[in-house]
């Protein structure tokens, strides 16, 4: 068997687990060979990242999914269903946002190409060095923090926007446009003293200490649309 990790000699890579300890970065791996599946698991968890391996795709769909930022190191050749027919299926199997990254003993040029358009974010021929893979992992569980990040910041902006009323969110409407609270008011029919209560409120909702940040907000939510 190849040796798969690095050379005899290298120095230990330095450690590159989660910049924050209370959030648990998980690495999938799914590959059919034992003894090389369970080095590399090793190998992972050695830089203080969480590790769940699997010696089948069907293995890893059955098992828990995680919160956490997470990615899948997947081999191309799998027993019964090939790594890249698996990974161009994850969309639909509600997984395409999980960062992939593609090892194989037998990989050429087509594959490679129909691994990137299929979304993996990398693709590392065996025998690759250890410090290769740990930077594609680190770099993979990167790229899912940020995406956690920004569905968490959307879901918080969801959240103040269904607390507001009908006439608050008509309101801000306005106040997106650069109208006054004079010209809303004539705008809606409404007193101006209402109008400027609706806006004080709204913006007090939506967390927005300025129009900018609340516009930047609502384009964010597809409220209005982003200006060209």
């Amino acid at each position: 068997m190849q040796q798969v990790f690095s050379q005899p000699g290298k120095p230990a890579p330095h450690a590159a687990g989660s910049t924050d300890a209370a959030v648990r970065r998980t690495v999938f791996i799914v590959d059919d060979e034992d003894l090389l599946r369970g080095s590399l698991a090793s190998l992972l968890r050695s830089m203080e990242l969480e590790v769940k391996d699997f010696p089948s795709t069907a293995a890893f769909l059955a098992a828990p999914k995680v919160t956490g930022p997470s990615c899948l190191v997947l081999d191309v050749r799998l027993r019964g269903e090939s790594g890249l027919a698996f990974q161009q299926s994850l969309a639909g199997r509600g997984l395409g946002h999980l960062p992939v990254i593609i090892m194989t003993g037998h990989g050429d040029v087509s594959m490679t190409v129909r691994a990137m358009k299929a979304g993996a974010r990398d693709f590392l021929e065996k025998p690759f060095r250890d410090q290769d893979m740990i930077d594609a992992v680190i770099a993979a569980l990167e790229v899912d923090a940020k995406r956690l990040t920004v569905e968490r910041s959307l879901e918080e902006l969801r959240g103040c926007w269904a607390a507001l009323t009908p006439r608050e969110r008509e309101v801000l409407g306005h106040v997106a446009t650069g109208r006054l609270n004079k010209q809303i008011a004539g705008e809606m029919g409404i007193a101006e003293i209402t109008a400027k209560i609706h806006r004080g409120q709204g913006m007090r909702k939506m967390r927005s200490r300025s129009v900018a940040e609340l516009v930047r907000k609502m384009q964010a939510l597809g409220v209005i649309r982003e200006t060209v």
